[in-house]
Order: C-alpha cells, then sequence, then structure tokens
C-alpha cells in the first residue's frame, strides 16, 4: 500500500483530468448497466404485451446508450492514458536525473545494465499498473456497482443467491495476485542481470573476440535467456488459471440463478422479462468482475516493479550541496590539501595527505599501480568526498561551495577517452554547447585536432561512432582536449592522458596538452615519466602516502622511490625498443 499511495501521489497534479475521467467512467457504468435493465421492458412489454409505443421508444433509448457510453469510453480512455503517460514520462526523467547525480561509488555498486533495466523494463511495468490497471480498475468498478444495483432492484432474493459466488473468488484472486508479485520480481532482476550482460559483452566485443570467448558468451547469455523464459511461462500459466478458474465460479452462480430463477417463471412469482434482464446482468457482470483479476495481477507486476524504482529513488546522493553552499570564485591563489585521508568500504587508500599547489603551478603525481594518485586527484572535483581532513581552493573548503561552480572550474582529460556517438563539433562543445563555431575550431587548432577534422567526410559535422570508434586513438584523445581547452578552466586534470597512445600519436597529443596547460594550475597523474620532466613538482606517493617531493631532476639525485620507478620504466622502453 505504501508503494501504491506513492503512485497516486504522482498522479496528483493531474486531479482534474482524473475527475474527468472518472465521471467518464461512471457514465460507462450506468449505460452498461441501462443496456440490461431495458431487457425486462423489451422483452415484457414488446414480445409478450406487443406495445407499439415501446416497440419506437426502446430501440432509440438503446441507440442513445451506446453513443454516450462509446463517447465517455472514448474519453476516459484518452484522459487516463494521458495521466499515465505523464506520470510515468516524468517517473522516468526523474529517476535519470536522480540516478545522474549519484557519487562514482554508486556506480561501482550498481552495474550500467542494471539501472537501464529500472528506467526501461520496471518503468514499463508500472506503465501498466498506473494506466491500463487503474482505469481497468475503476472503471469496471463502477460498471460492477451499477449492474449490482440492477440485480437487486430486480430481484433481491435472487440477487442474494447470486452475490453468495462472489465472496469465493476474492481468495484465489489474492493468491494469484501474491504469485505474480513474486514472479514478477524475479522477472525483473532477471532482465536486470540480462541487460548488464548485454552492456558488457556488447561494449567489449572486442575482447570477446579476441580471446574467441563468442561460445562461453553465448552460454553466459543462454543460462539467464532460459531463466527468462521459465520465469514467463510461469507467470503465463498464472495468468491462464486464473481466468477459466474464475468462468467456472461464474458457471456456477449461472447455474444456480437459472435453477432458482426459472423456477420462481414456473411457479409465477416473477416474470420471464425481470428473470432475464436479471440475468443479463450478472452475465454482463461476469466480464468487468473477470478482467479485476487480471488487473490485479498487472498491478502486482507494477508494484513490483515499482518497489525496485523506488529503492534507487531512496538513496540519497553521498555527494550533494549544503543548505548554504556559496558559489566558488575563480582560483587566484592556491588548492590547499589539509591532513586528508580517504577509506572506500573501510579499506584505506589515502593517509594524512598533506599539499599546497599554487596556482598556475603545474604537480605531477607518480608511483606503482593502486598507490592512491587517481583516488587523489578524485578528491578535488569531489567525485568522492575525504574521510579526514580537508581540502579548501582559495580558502573555501570544497563541501561548501556548489559542486557546479567547483566542477565549471576543472577541465579533466583522462587515459580512458569519453566521447559520444554525435558530432566531432558537438562532442568538443559537450562542456558548453552555446560556444561559437569559431570558439569550437580555435580549440580544434590548439589541441593539434583540426588538420585531421577537416579531412573526415563531413569535417566538424561527421558522426565519430560510439565512445568514437571511428577515429584513431590519438584523434580521440585531441578532441577530448580540445573539449578541456574549451571549457577555459583554471585547474585541470591531466590523468594518464597519454599513457594508451603509440608514439607518433604522443608526440600529436602531448603539442596539444601543452597549449592546454599554458596559465592553468594542472594536476598531472603520469605513466610515462618522461612526460612530466618539465613540471614544477613531482610528487611520489605509495600505498596511499606523499613518500617524495621534488623535480625530475632533485628526485633522481636522491635515488629513491622516484629513481627506481625511472630505472624501471628505462628499462622497459630500452628493451621494447631493442625488440
Amino acid at each position: 500500500m505504501e508503494i501504491f499511495k506513492r503512485l497516486l501521489k504522482l498522479a496528483k497534479p493531474h486531479t482534474v483530468k482524473f475527475i474527468f475521467a472518472m465521471l467518464c467512467m461512471l457514465i460507462v457504468g450506468v449505460t452498461t448497466s441501462g443496456l440490461a435493465f431495458l431487457v425486462k421492458p423489451a422483452l415484457d412489454e414488446i414480445f409478450l404485451k406487443r406495445d407499439a409505443d415501446m416497440l419506437k421508444l426502446i430501440p432509440l433509448a438503446i441507440v442513445a446508450i451506446y453513443l454516450m457510453k462509446g463517447a465517455c469510453s472514448y474519453g476516459q480512455t484518452v484522459l487516463m492514458s494521458h495521466i499515465g503517460q505523464r506520470i510515468i514520462t516524468d517517473l522516468r526523467g526523474e529517476l535519470y536525473s536522480h540516478i545522474q547525480r549519484q557519487a562514482l561509488s554508486f556506480f561501482t555498486k550498481n552495474p550500467t545494465g542494471r539501472l537501464m533495466s529500472r528506467i526501461t523494463n520496471d518503468v514499463n511495468f508500472i506503465q501498466g499498473a498506473v494506466s491500463e490497471a487503474v482505469t481497468s480498475l475503476m472503471k469496471d468498478s463502477f460498471t460492477i456497482i451499477c449492474l449490482v444495483v440492477v440485480i437487486f432492484y430486480r430481484d433481491w432474493k435472487l440477487a442474494i443467491v447470486a452475490m453468495f459466488i462472489f465472496p469465493l473468488t476474492i481468495y484465489p484472486i489474492a493468491k494469484f495476485g501474491e504469485k505474480m508479485r513474486k514472479i514478477a520480481t524475479s522477472t525483473q532482476v532477471t532482465m536486470g542481470s540480462l541487460s548488464s550482460l548485454l552492456q558488457e559483452t556488447i561494449s567489449g566485443t572486442r575482447i570477446v573476440k579476441a580471446f574467441g570467448m563468442e561460445d562461453y558468451e553465448d552460454k553466459r547469455f543462454a543460462v539467464e535467456n532460459e531463466r527468462l523464459f521459465k520465469l514467463t511461462m510461469k507467470s503465463v500459466s498464472v495468468r491462464a488459471i486464473s481466468s477459466p478458474f474464475m468462468e467456472f465460479l461464474g458457471g456456477i452462480g449461472v447455474a444456480a440463478i437459472i435453477f432458482y430463477g426459472g423456477y420462481q417463471v414456473i411457479k409465477g412469482t416473477s416474470t420471464p422479462g425481470t428473470f432475464f434482464s436479471f440475468l443479463t446482468a450478472i452475465i454482463m457482470l461476469y466480464e468487468p468482475v473477470k478482467r479485476l483479476t487480471n488487473v490485479n495481477n498487472t498491478i502486482q507486476q507494477g508494484i513490483a516493479a515499482a518497489t525496485r524504482v523506488f529503492n534507487i529513488m531512496d538513496i540519497t546522493p553521498e555527494i550533494k550541496d549544503k543548505k548554504k553552499a556559496i558559489h566558488l570564485p575563480s582560483i587566484s591563489n592556491n588548492i590547499d590539501i589539509r591532513n586528508i585521508s580517504f577509506s572506500y568500504d573501510d579499506t584505506p587508500i589515502l593517509k594524512n595527505i598533506n599539499l599546497k599547489i599554487k596556482a598556475g603551478e603545474a604537480v605531477a603525481f607518480v608511483g606503482m599501480s593502486g598507490g592512491g594518485k587517481t583516488t587523489l586527484v578524485n578528491l578535488i572535483p569531489r567525485f568522492y568526498d575525504v574521510t579526514e581532513g580537508r581540502i579548501l581552493i582559495d580558502g573555501h573548503d570544497i563541501r561548501d561551495v556548489t559542486i557546479e561552480s567547483l566542477r565549471g572550474q576543472i577541465g579533466i582529460v583522462t587515459q580512458q577517452t569519453i566521447l559520444f556517438n554525435d558530432t566531432v563539433r558537438n562532442n568538443i562543445a559537450y562542456g558548453d554547447i552555446t560556444k561559437s563555431e569559431t570558439d569550437i575550431i580555435k580549440a580544434a587548432r590548439a589541441a593539434n585536432a583540426h588538420n585531421f577534422i577537416v579531412n573526415l567526410p563531413k569535417k566538424y559535422d561527421a558522426i565519430i561512432g560510439e565512445q568514437g570508434a571511428k577515429l584513431s586513438g590519438g584523434e580521440k584523445q585531441r578532441v577530448s582536449i580540445a573539449r578541456a581547452l574549451l571549457k577555459d578552466a583554471p585547474i585541470l586534470i591531466l590523468d594518464e592522458a597519454t599513457s594508451s597512445l603509440d608514439t607518433e600519436a604522443e608526440i600529436e597529443v602531448q603539442g596539444a596538452l601543452e597549449n592546454l596547460m599554458k596559465g592553468r594550475t594542472t594536476l598531472v597523474i603520469a605513466h610515462r615519466l618522461s612526460t612530466i620532466r618539465n613540471a614544477d613538482r613531482i610528487l611520489v606517493l605509495v600505498n596511499g602516502e606523499i613518500v617524495e617531493e621534488g623535480t625530475h631532476e632533485s628526485l633522481l639525485e636522491e635515488k629513491g622511490e622516484y629513481f627506481k620507478l625511472y630505472n624501471m620504466q628505462f628499462k622497459k622502453e630500452s628493451s621494447e625498443f631493442r625488440v
């Protein structure tokens, strides 16, 4: 009920439309019962008494009833569909927006495919519950009430006999609904797993092919696919048995009514018109009751899906603005990292880091993999929050400023270049789509990207494919650098921006990076030590702690950790060169 109440709250802005839809549904119920009501005068007055006036009036009344019923049925369908579709559209948008604003830790815990399943499959199940099921529930309920009034008006004793059957249907309806909710929950979990598997294998298709794992992935998919098939068949089975079971109960009721009603007609205590009007109402009553059984199944599926969606919606973002967060002015002095520590899932990553970075200074972070380099720089744009200590920009704790103003001052270029299946122009202008063509071209030139872009079939309007699949590694990286240049942020983070490139591409990209770094406070995570020789300072991280600090030359003279790293890389590169 709590979940259903939350869904009803989403309908609150549509109250006026909902009232008109309910009015239409009520008229549909009244007109449906009116047809059953007219059976008595049609049979008694026309066929038994042969009344010529009634012969004219009753057919006209039937036409008028069907006309009104059709108009109101159309009206309630359109209105309820509009309400349902609007609620689901808003819910899907709200869910997507909520997911977008979660911290990075949220995405490490929730696979992409599972989140996609929430937004698509689960929301579609809710759509069925909100629009179709609620419409049917209300319309059929009104119809049932009106028909019950007719049968009690026609013969209350016979109505009591008929009503004895209906309480027997409550228990099986409840049991069918409970079973459907369990099946729906399992089905949606399996759909999430299937979506996650699809996302992984399709995005990683090169690795799948490179290692010849097509058959293995076929088997993994087949397991989940077969599980989904079995759950679907269970759902079909429950739906299939509910309908004939209700028909059987309805058959018992009709048989009892014919026996008792026919007995009254034979005795002369009732007329054929009364009996057939009553019987028509009972037969018409069966269909909405039967639909309500299926509606209950649909509602249970929707509630199961809504539970999963609201579970995501109820997760509070770990990184969010304080109530009185201020706008961060452009950096003019320094970034001050004071005694910070950071743990992830109770595992210490960074320990007691203290560091001051002056505005315009280039600082490089080096060390073995797992030393905490990327984690440290990820704390500055608040992708994560520190466990202990503070990070200040010009004296402002970054937790006291708005996330928008903080990240608006930071440009990022990473080893894993993220590009979108869009034009080159839109990928460069991604941070600010209002930028002019002149600004975009200027950024592309500074990133050494303009020459290859103008050689593309549609130049800046060329679609580059998913993750920039139509571009080489160096070209993708230069588009990414152009994007950072266009943003023109005063703080720049370079996370191993050249480590995956070959020598020729690295030369092009390195030139673009030098243009990007001019006049900016730059934090560089370096894999190739040759790329950071000119850094103002180099910091060596080991097991989450800064163990050395200095320039390239001074650190080599110390013959400590940096010296070891440099020699290891020099020997490796020399070995690769000889090969």
